[in-house]
């Protein structure tokens, strides 16, 4: 039996809890939020079509619920306002997991946690710092969704189907994040050659063109409709299947960095394995040197954010 607790039924919380009901990976899901009436009323919400799906137990309850749980999910926070950067909201969910991590640590040391509150960078490393646990065992959804929307966009210009075009958005999940362009590939094929034989029009503004808009999904979201959580979802759903089935995927999470690049002491995405255990190996892509430059920086303006947060 595979259970999972999701702390915070807000857009994000109660979306990934139907995401995961509706895709039959996990046999049962707590929901779990300060407003009690609003995790129930979601809970009754997914139960109820639980006959037109597979079995899954879904209930609200409270932290102490969290026990035996395999990944325990955090959304709770406060969310981003329009004209708001996803590091705006760091001091102040910050002061909310240092109230928030040690109570669920009291129920449940043995889960792996999964960070979605923004900034999930920032979230990712408070909780690893309060907590102690091993390597691997506090991770983010990272810039995961950020690599999804850079293959849709690639998709949509190279007129290739999403899923043939392989390629990562790293560093933070945020407006210093990079699109890895020197590894970018479509069925092998690097994406600059791959630009010279295809029959779309590819100009020199193309790679920044979308590496912008990737970088502004969020925000165009937030300013269209106050939240995103839809994709958020399926991207969460996607890192509970790779630790449930302990499928040792690579996926662009984000955990603490112990060397790679130089770095250390932050927690930011690269492709890591994640498995069972939640992030079991980081990996050092061969990226170019200005690749690497920017995301040494990206490190850097987290780290000027963590020196703020009296741990």
């Amino acid at each position: 039996m595979n259970k999972v607790s999701i702390v915070g039924s807000g857009f994000v919380g109660a979306t990934t809890a139907y995401t995961l009901a509706a895709s039959g990976t996990v046999d049962e899901i707590v929901l779990i939020d300060l407003n009690k009436s609003k995790a129930e009323g979601d809970a009754l919400d997914i139960s109820h079509g639980i006959p037109l799906i597979n079995s899954v137990n879904v209930y609200s309850g409270d932290y102490d619920d969290c026990k035996g749980s395999d990944i325990i999910i955090v959304s709770a926070g406060a969310n981003s306002k329009p004209g708001e950067t996803r590091l705006d909201l760091a001091h102040k969910n910050a002061e909310i997991f240092k109230q928030m991590i040690p109570k669920l640590l009291k129920i449940n040391q043995d889960a792996v946690y999964l960070i979605v509150t923004n900034p999930v960078d920032i979230l990712a490393y408070v909780t690893q710092k309060i907590s102690n646990l091993p390597f691997g065992r506090v991770i983010s959804s990272g810039t995961l969704l950020d690599s999804s929307r850079l293959r849709y966009l690639l998709s949509l210009h190279c007129n290739i189907d999403a899923r043939s075009i392989h390629g990562y958005m790293i560093g933070e999940h945020g407006d210093s994040e990079l699109a890895a362009w020197s590894i970018t590939n479509i069925a092998g094929i690097p994406f600059d050659r791959y630009c010279s034989i295809c029959d779309e029009a590819c100009n020199k503004y193309i790679k920044s063109d979308i590496e912008n808009k990737v970088r502004r999904a969020a925000y165009e979201i937030i300013e269209k409709k106050g939240a995103t959580y839809y994709a958020v979802a399926l991207a969460v759903k996607r890192i509970v299947e790779a630790i449930i089935r302990d499928e040792r995927s690579i996926l662009t999470v984000s955990s603490m960095l112990n060397g790679q690049y130089g770095i250390d002491d932050v927690c930011i995405s690269l492709p890591s394995i994640v498995g069972r255990h939640g992030v079991e190996k980081i990996l050092e892509l061969p990226i170019s040197e200005e690749e690497k430059s920017l995301f040494r920086k990206s490190a850097s303006i987290l780290k000027d954010i963590i020196k703020d947060i009296k741990l």
